[in-house]
Order: C-alpha cells, then structure tokens, then sequence
C-alpha cells in the first residue's frame, strides 16, 4: 500500500530543483487513482465514471491537508439503489470507527425529510392515495431544500442543528426541530432531489447512482407490492420516470462519481474499505 511515505520524501538536489518532493498526500493520489483505476475496469465494477479531480480531494482530506469536514450528497432515481448504498456506505465507516474509538466520524441528513408538511391537504382529500392524484412529490419543489442546505452548512461550520422529520406512512406531517444532528468528519445525505439546484452547492463530493430501466423497473413494482400500491403503481412509475427526465437524470453530469446501482453490496464494501485502510495505515498502524 502506502509504505514508510513519511520516511521515503528525499530533499531534491540542484540538478533536480525544477521537482517538487514527494509529499504524503501524492503517495495516496497514486494509490487512490490505482485502486479507481482497477475497479473501473472490472466485471461488475461499482463504478461507471468518475473525475479525475475527485481523486485529488479525496487525498485532500486523507492526507490532513484538507481540515474541514465533508459533505457527501448522493442522488439517483427511484429504486436506483442509493439508499442501500448510502446504508451500507455509513454502516462500514461507523463499523472502523467503532474499532479505532474515533467520535463524531459521520451525521447523515435525510432529503426525504424535508418534504413540506402537507398534512391539512391530506385530511381535505380524504386520503393520502387521493392527495398524490393531485400533488405532485416527484418535484423538487415537493421539499423545502433551502433548509436542507442551511442545515448541513451549519454542521459543517461546527454548529449543532435541529432537523425535521417527515412522517413516510401517508400522513404528509413534517416534525420540525425534530432530531439533534452534531457536528462530525463527514456528513452525508441521499435522496432523489440531493443534487439538485437548491442544495448542491453544500457538497463538497457529489455522487449519482444510475441504474438501468429494466432493473428499476422490476425493482420499483417489488415495492409497490409491498406497499399495496395496487393499480396507482403503473401512474406513479410514469410519474416518476417522467419527472427524472426532467430533474434528475441531468445531475448526473455534475456528479464526481457515478456508481452503479446494480453492483454487488459486498463489492461497495470492499472498495470503501481499500479507502478506509489508507486513514488506518496513516493514523493508525502501530509504529515499528
């Protein structure tokens, strides 16, 4: 891996002066780029793209050199997979930090959350099935995403904050002030609409998760039928492909990395630990 990088920077000579030296943060821009490199070019890889830029940010915050906390916001369609990815993604930092007793290592900002409360429009329909017929939340419009981005640049700045909370069974109720999120090392959110225009800039690496048609598709009507969507699945499926059209397939090209949602979840895993044993092997290796 990154072996004996602090002890193998050597002072150029006269003849060599137009070089800079070695520095920490080069040696994990190399490994880093070797490992994106390997898994791009693998059967079944989680990656389809990514920018080269986002290589040298991530080497930015590893190496120290980059002090402040990051923002990671993940975005893709519906049954994409982001939510399991985002899932699995927290549960094996929050395992290493377990291991390492390192505090305050991630807060995780759920979009969802921030749908409008529209609780009275729901009683007034009679339903929640009748409110969707005439509401559309497949917008961004649906969420109040300007609070979304005061919140996580508040926790970026240190400051604790108070998040809402938004009632998934049919009720439409948004709590607000609901949950305590403290400040830590990395904050990260998912959601359909988390790259979009009012929220974007609070991210310092952008992620999209594509995923292909006929495995969203077959993933989206397993859940409806858990759900009990029954015959609103096939309104609601043309709803949401053709609001993706417009709000969210394009934050794809703003994206650092695009993962593919159809990956194995072990694969995830694997690659961020490849990632994880770099701050291990830095900051956390016995010294000889």
């Amino acid at each position: 891996m990154i072996q004996n990088i602090h002890t193998n920077q050597k002072s150029p000579s006269k003849s060599q002066n137009v070089s800079r030296p070695t520095t920490v943060c080069d040696e994990i821009e190399r490994y880093l780029t070797n490992i994106f490199e390997k898994e791009l070019n693998e059967k079944g890889s989680i990656l389809v793209s990514y920018n080269p830029f986002v290589i040298k940010k991530i080497a930015g915050y590893l190496s120290g050199r980059i002090k402040m906390p990051a923002s990671i916001g993940i975005a893709g369609e519906t049954a994409s997979g982001k939510s399991t990815i985002t899932m699995d993604l927290i549960d094996t930092i929050e395992s290493f930090a377990t291991e390492f007793n390192i505090p305050d290592v991630i807060t995780r900002v759920n979009t969802d959350d921030y749908y409008y409360d529209r609780s009275e429009m729901v009683k007034s329909a009679g339903s929640f099935a009748e409110f969707a017929k005439n509401y559309d939340l497949d917008v961004p419009q649906a969420l109040e995403l300007e609070l979304m981005s005061k919140h996580i640049m508040e926790l970026l700045s240190g400051k604790s904050t108070y998040l809402p909370k938004y009632d998934m069974s049919g009720t439409a109720i948004r709590h607000d002030n609901y949950t305590l999120a403290k400040p830590s090392k990395i904050i990260i959110s998912e959601g359909l609409f988390t790259l979009t225009e009012k929220v974007i800039d609070a991210f310092n690496f952008k992620i999209y998760v594509d995923i292909e048609e006929d495995l969203k598709k077959e993933r989206f009507y397993i859940r409806a039928n858990e759900r009990g969507l029954g015959d609103s699945a096939d309104h609601i499926y043309a709803n949401a492909n053709e609001k993706a059209e417009i709000h969210i397939r394009p934050c794809k090209e703003k994206a650092d990395i695009v993962l593919s949602g159809a990956a194995d979840r072990i694969k995830y895993k694997n690659f961020l630990n490849k990632i994880i044993g770099i701050v291990q092997e830095l900051y956390f290796s016995e010294e000889e």
